[in-house]
């Protein structure tokens, strides 16, 4: 399917479909009814095949970020690991709690742990039942969370079956406000004034939709200093943070050098590692109790081999490594794509009509890191017609709306990748400008003037074909 193609049929499956079922059961008709809502608001979630993945387009919207999948080394790593256990076993046999254990898996979640400087990890299916386990089972009766207002959706989930007493948020990544917060649950909670029970401040290292870096050292002087008798902890996301931060691509908490200040961190392997699962990092006690009290946990089958086997493999190219380059190879693309768009004679046009903005790329020149995620801002339901430019010009990006972000904040969401090139960026960022040039020249026609760009008519003239 090619990119115009493919377009077409996102937007056709953006057509209302209950008004044509009203005759049918309605068992279904309800269930087109509630998606009916998402089509009416194009925010219709739909399966698609990137363009990329048949090379016929420039990838900027994997999580493949250190490009260990699309140029094979991982499989290559994968398939080393299984030979070197010829007997290996597909399934684990149960839980871990009773069938589902086995030395394999207990060796490797103590290598990932000597990598993060960690006392234990315990590997899990995904970060998203990383986040319902930790949040379901760490905070005890009593205990308060303060979390960042953009954490993960599969936060916000684990939170909703915590038996923490109260829930608070910051506004993002501002070290006032959490100040403001956790003084407020200090002085409205008496045992965790006293300290008898804990605050869990929940952040990022790197937030996917925003791709800007937690201030996670002021965090901590902060609450060292709101928190006296140390019962302020801390849980860390480090998903977007595997592989591009760190040394070795070890994350946010060991770049800063804050491993024995944080409680509880989360790393995922579907992203720069290109496998599967998630690592929960923390002491024995927090082990054992997620072990003990995470349903999530407790009610389900182990990691078999081949996925533990997949995890280790994606981490021993961290070890070694392997994946240093391509590290630091990112870092460098995203600085060139910074200078490349801003010195494009449309730039600054486009940002004063409103027509574009880049929020990262103010004052990145005195970021201690920048990291993959460029998010672009255009007018709202512009971004629909961006991404639709792209599309069709060879480079693959998704636009990002509500739910996903709140309303009013759509955005395109880049994602720069090991594999990428310099031509890459530059043929990224003038397609971008040309965008911006056409729609500066329509809104400047003014009441009367064809309204839609070009990719967007040429999508839509594909749409009744489809």
């Amino acid at each position: 399917m090619s990119a115009a193609q493919m377009l077409a049929s996102w937007i056709k499956d953006q057509k209302l479909k209950a008004p044509t079922m009203k005759d049918g059961p309605s068992f279904y008709r309800n269930l087109e009814e509630a998606l009916d809502v998402r089509r009416a608001d194009h925010s219709m979630f739909t399966r698609n095949t990137s363009a990329w993945k048949t090379g016929s387009a420039v990838d900027f919207c994997s999580n493949d970020l250190l490009s260990l999948g699309q140029t094979g080394r991982m499989r290559s790593a994968f398939l080393e690991e299984l030979a070197r256990h010829p007997n290996f076993n597909l399934y684990s046999g149960g839980s871990r709690l009773m069938d589902g254990n086995y030395q394999y898996i207990e060796q490797v979640e103590q290598e990932i742990a000597d990598f993060h400087g960690a006392e234990t990890a315990l590997i899990v299916g995904s970060g998203y039942e990383a986040n319902i386990a930790m949040y379901s089972a760490i905070p005890r009766p009593g205990d308060a969370i303060v979390y960042d207002e953009l954490v993960h959706a599969s936060t916000h989930d684990g939170m909703s079956h915590t038996l923490a007493l109260c829930k608070m948020p910051f506004r993002h990544n501002d070290v006032d406000s959490f100040r403001d917060v956790m003084t407020s649950v200090m002085d409205s909670q008496p045992a965790i004034r006293d300290g008898s029970r804990s605050i869990l401040v929940s952040v990022e290292s790197v937030y996917s939709m925003d791709g800007d870096v937690c201030p996670l050292e002021d965090l901590l002087e902060v609450s060292r200093e709101i928190c006296p008798k140390g019962n302020a902890v801390f849980i860390v996301d480090e998903a977007h943070a595997t592989g591009i931060l760190g040394p070795k691509g070890a994350g946010l908490v060991n770049a800063l050098g804050v491993e024995k200040s944080i409680a509880v961190r989360l790393h995922t392997c579907g992203k720069a590692m290109a496998s599967t699962g998630a690592v929960i990092l923390g002491n024995a006690s927090v082990r054992s109790t997620i072990m003990n009290f995470a349903r999530s946990v407790i009610y389900t089958t182990a990691p078999s081999f081949p996925t533990v086997a997949a995890i280790r493999a994606g981490y021993n190219l961290l070890k070694t490594g392997e994946t240093q380059d391509a590290q630091g190879h990112i870092q460098r693309l995203v600085k060139h794509f910074f200078t490349t768009i801003a010195s494009n004679p449309v730039w600054d046009e486009a940002s004063e009509m409103g027509i574009l903005s880049i929020p990262l790329i103010d004052d990145w020149e005195s970021r201690d890191f920048l990291v993959h995620i460029v998010p672009l801002w255009t007018r709202q339901r512009y971004n629909f017609w961006l991404v639709f430019h792209l599309q069709l010009s060879g480079f693959c990006a998704f636009p990002i709306d509500y739910p996903t972000v709140p309303k009013g904040q759509s955005r395109i969401r880049l994602i720069f990748h090991g594999a990428n090139t310099e031509a890459d960026v530059e043929g990224l960022a003038a397609t971008i400008c040309n965008w911006a040039q056409e729609m500066i020249d329509i809104e400047k026609k003014g009441a009367g003037a064809k309204k839609v760009p070009k990719a967007a008519q040429q999508v839509y003239a594909l749409m009744a074909n489809v």
